[in-house]
């Protein structure tokens, strides 16, 4: 059966300024372009005014900038951050779904007797969790999910399928032209409120451990090298890969595909956009780019051309600036 909510039970739970049918049923969230009569929207941009005239959603989430607008299409709910409040209905609507039925660990999971599991966490089909490992309170672990000896996870983080946690760090020395493995003896430390998306792994440390921080959010895809730090509250987004011993601060974003050199520190409040390689530590908080623009095939060609020549048309710039 599907959850269905009163406008105002919604309201009554989460706030915000209700302008409209308290009794009106909402029986599903949607888009503002695709929602009909029984759905639920938001806008938190006013760029898409022109699509919340042409909605057919039951209600409407806007900021109060867009209350005039909002109340002459329909019924809306008033908030300060639309996006924010969509969200926490987003919550609202799934615990209204209430938990799959079944033992809280499944039974094609493998879990050792000396790994420490709250009684409250949820093993999904498939998942492992070896020796020493430690699992908090309230946290979720879907299909096929690994987690590594002695790794720790905290409390209410969800882990996604397919994600390895404290898989061996790429660690080798050359020796006579091969490669001699380091042990890595090192873990993964995991805070609370944090969530691993599907197929991400994080290598678990040489010597001391890896660390996430509480209330980081990695995407899918995304690969955490040996050592790596990352501080609260920090989101990285598909495919980026981050190299061993970087240590990347708190309330930073990485989007996806960026790719950060081992070793480097990236202090609080970075934000580094799409498909940036940073090769260097960024020691001053704000927005770092670092692509080159996409082209057609024979422009790109030139500009690359262009560019390896710049070298020495500085040098004959510096020349003649001393003439």
């Amino acid at each position: 059966m599907g959850v269905h909510l009163r406008l105002g039970s919604i309201v009554d739970a989460l706030g915000g300024e209700l302008l409209g049918d308290p009794q009106r049923k909402i029986s599903g969230l949607a888009p503002l372009d695709t929602a009909g009569p029984h759905q639920l929207s938001f806008l938190s941009h006013p760029k898409y005014e022109q699509q919340l005239s042409a909605s057919r959603a039951g209600c409407v989430i806007v900021g109060s900038g867009m209350r005039d607008a909002a109340t002459s299409r329909g019924d809306c709910i008033v908030t300060d951050q639309p996006y924010l409040y969509f969200a926490r209905v987003t919550q609202l609507w799934k615990r209204g779904l209430g938990l799959a039925a079944g033992p809280n660990v499944h039974p094609s999971a493998v879990v050792d007797p000396e790994a420490a599991v709250d009684p409250s966490v949820r093993i999904g089909p498939l998942c492992v969790v070896e020796r020493g490992a430690q699992l908090g309170a309230g946290t979720v672990l879907k299909s096929r999910v690994t987690i590594g000896e002695d790794c720790v996870l905290g409390q209410r983080c969800i882990v996604h399928p397919g994600a390895v946690i404290g898989a061996d760090g790429f660690g080798f020395a050359p020796h006579e032209g091969a490669w001699e493995k380091i042990e890595q003896l090192g873990a993964v430390r995991i805070g609370d409120d944090v969530e691993i998306g599907a197929n991400t792994c994080i290598d678990r440390g040489a010597l001391s451990d890896t660390v996430i921080e509480d209330g980081v959010k990695l995407d899918n895809l995304i690969q955490i090298a040996h050592n790596v730090r990352i501080g609260r509250n920090t989101a990285l987004a598909g495919c980026v890969g981050v190299a061993g011993s970087a240590n990347i601060g708190a309330h930073c974003t990485i989007a996806g595909a960026a790719n950060i050199l081992g070793h480097l520190t990236i202090v609080d409040h970075v934000h580094i956009s799409v498909a940036t390689t940073v090769t260097r530590s960024i020691l001053q908080p704000g927005t770092y780019t670092g692509f080159f623009p996409i082209d057609d095939n024979a422009g790109w060609e030139r500009n690359a051309a262009t560019l390896k020549q710049l070298y020495r048309l500085r040098e004959r710039v510096k020349a003649l600036e001393k003439k």
